[in-house]
């Protein structure tokens, strides 16, 4: 017997019960961003693997371990996007996007690729929302970005479940110092490393900050401090940032061990947290990364973004039983209809609804089938009213109007009042 076909380990299927719920946190989401007057870009899903190579660093994680890369039939070493800003920079810079000073405000939406472990809220398969912004290098923008995502969560309803959590790494320079005075503290206590951390010691110091190892975060509390390190307009840009969110009302807490997974990152990086999740705590995270686009082989450009997971953001909602009670409905209306005669107006109602009544959903039976069959497809719909057409309503010209979802009598309503009534029906809560 032949091994029957399936997804992809961590390549999940989105079900038709669940996308109400995507289609809902993306149109939210998109609403938003035009509010703001931010501008949706498409990048490809497939890039060739120097784009990322490049801008993410070659001793990440996500480079060294997760990324899906192959040959092309030209021998071209291709790989599935892993993350969007390098895409989004590299279409920015293709197109001269940000040429002569520019401002651009852009966002983007679709899958990613890590070849992860999977686990709940971690899939290979994931998709994102990212938003990138270019040539405006003052506290400002960093704070529009933090502050439209804690309006994101209000319309979720889920802001008394995440935390902001703000850290600063200052310039390149600034950093390349404290690195050494790190690495130096780091060394002498190599034996005391866990074995992903002494690995990095070499490669990448500052990721041993977010270490899970206990021992290693033990032996953290003495080792030096970022915030001792940062030059003073990384310091001023940063208190500038924390200004903003204060008048704004946001809550934050600053974690001097917030370095983000990424080489690009300098000033500012922020993460959205919940304990909701699990070991998922992150929902939405992002920085500033002035030296990007330069190291891209562009003129220095600042730039500034984050990127938050639809996955996780629908767990979230889920969990705290945020989802919208009009979400698990897909229609409002169901048509049933008895013999042809009846099949035949049953099409031309349909129709002649849909022009009154913009945006109603309605399902018109198919397939026959008696009234009881016929009435328990309409139930299982969802839709909150029945419509009937057999030979005696055909021949009164009046539509039964029957409530599926409260105990309300049926009624027998005239063609020619049916989009009223029905309009005064939908709109009761």
């Amino acid at each position: 017997m032949s091994k029957s076909l399936q997804a992809i380990r961590g390549m999940n299927d989105i079900l038709p019960e669940q996308t109400p719920l995507w289609r809902y946190l993306e149109g939210s989401v998109a609403s938003l961003l035009d509010g703001y007057g931010y501008r949706q870009i498409r990048m490809p899903i497939v890039e060739f693997t120097e784009l990322f190579k490049r801008s993410i660093g070659e001793v990440t994680d996500i480079v060294e371990k997760e990324m899906y890369t192959f040959a092309d039939r030209n021998g071209d070493s291709l790989t599935l996007r892993p993350e969007g800003t390098a895409a989004c920079v590299r279409a920015v810079l293709e197109h001269g996007l940000a040429g002569a000073g520019q401002t651009q405000k852009l966002w983007y939406i679709g899958p990613m690729f890590r070849h992860e472990r999977p686990q709940k809220g971690r899939y290979r398969q994931f998709h994102q929302i990212g938003v990138e912004v270019f040539n405006l290098d003052g506290p400002d923008i960093d704070a529009e970005l933090i502050v439209l995502t804690w309006r994101l969560w209000g319309l979720l309803g889920i802001r008394d479940a995440v935390t902001l959590e703000l850290n600063s790494l200052g310039t390149s320079e600034a950093r390349a110092t404290y690195r050494e005075a790190l690495v130096e503290y780091l060394a002498a206590r190599a034996d005391q490393l866990d074995e992903d951390s002494r690995r990095r010691l070499s490669s990448n110091p500052l990721r041993i900050l977010d270490s899970k190892s206990p021992e290693t975060q033990a032996l953290l509390i003495d080792a030096p401090k970022l915030a001792d390190y940062l030059d003073d307009e990384s310091r001023v840009h940063f208190e500038g940032l924390k200004a903003r969110l204060d008048v704004a009302g946001i809550p934050y807490v600053i974690n001097p061990k917030l370095v983000r997974g990424l080489d690009y990152y300098s000033k500012t990086v922020f993460e959205w947290v919940t304990d909701q999740l699990g070991a998922q705590g992150t929902v939405c995270a992002g920085g500033r990364y002035d030296g990007l686009v330069e190291q891209m082989g562009g003129k220095p450009t600042p730039g500034v973004g984050f990127a938050m997971g639809i996955e996780r953001l629908v767990l979230m909602v889920e969990t705290l039983g945020k989802v919208p009670a009009e979400i698990a409905r897909q229609i409002d209306l169901y048509v049933c209809a008895f013999g042809e005669p009846a099949e035949l107006a049953a099409l031309s109602l349909a129709e002649r609804l849909r022009d009154q009544l913009p945006g109603v959903r309605l399902q018109v039976n198919a397939g026959a089938g008696s009234f009881k069959s016929q009435f328990k497809k309409a139930d299982k719909s969802g839709a909150l009213y029945a419509l009937i057409l057999g030979e005696d309503e055909l021949a009164q010209q009046v539509v039964g109007c029957k409530p599926l979802r409260d105990q309300g009598e049926q009624q027998s309503i005239a063609w020619d009042a049916l989009a009223e009534h029905l309009a005064t029906c939908l709109e009761q809560p």
